[in-house]
């Protein structure tokens, strides 16, 4: 019986990671509003089988836009930790946050989705903190100018890696070239002044 027990949590867990792995690919092209249909037959789940780990489509949508973010937070700390430079370190987090795909879920990260959810309220303020310690370091080491925020960084890496609406044009393969462009901007000593004043996290959840 005990047996039986384990294999029926291992088999449920395998179901949600498949059913996560899932969602965040059909959020990545349909939004919020991704069918479930689709989720569960890219998972080889039936719905019954999605429903039974997420309530609704609203929790499923939390729950990978939740997982996005500790990801991101995750690499933000261990590269601050692996780099000698952090300006090095801020220059792979770029790239990497960048496969993350986050434009495609800046909807999802935006304060107005699951307005109140203790969950996201917390991956928030946990990659706003490991994003800024990351920029922290390096403008202590002279590398990275004055004048940014953590929300112009993300700002970047959403807007280079959000889908053209209805376009046909495959943009992806440019991506990590125009990021290299973005970081060398980003490099002291600031080759002209930015107009405007930097941009924070804050800034960015007041646009929902």
């Amino acid at each position: 019986m005990a047996q039986t027990a384990v294999k029926q949590r291992a088999d449920a867990t395998r179901n949600r990671e498949r059913i996560m792995a899932a969602a965040r690919e059909v959020l990545l092209e349909y939004g919020a509003d991704a069918p479930l249909d689709e989720v569960a037959r890219r998972a080889g789940v039936g719905n019954a089988t999605v429903y039974r780990h997420f309530a609704d489509r609203q929790e499923l949508a939390i729950q990978v836009a939740h997982s996005v973010m500790a990801r991101i937070a995750d690499r933000a700390e261990q590269l601050l930790l692996e780099k000698p430079d952090p300006f090095d370190a801020l220059r792979a987090f770029v790239h990497e946050a960048a496969d993350e795909q986050v434009g495609a879920l800046c909807p999802m990260l935006v304060a107005s989705f699951g307005r109140g959810d203790a969950r996201l309220e917390e991956g928030r303020v946990r990659l706003q903190g490991a994003v800024t310690r990351l920029m922290d370091a390096g403008r202590r080491s002279g590398r990275l100018r004055d004048d940014i925020d953590v929300g112009d960084l993300m700002v970047a890496i959403s807007q280079l890696t959000r889908p053209l609406p209805g376009s046909q044009c495959d943009m992806g393969r440019f991506i990590h070239r125009h990021l290299q462009l973005f970081v060398d901007g980003l490099e002291a000593p600031a080759r002209s002044p930015l107009a405007g004043s930097s941009v924070t996290l804050e800034d960015l959840r007041g646009l929902d």
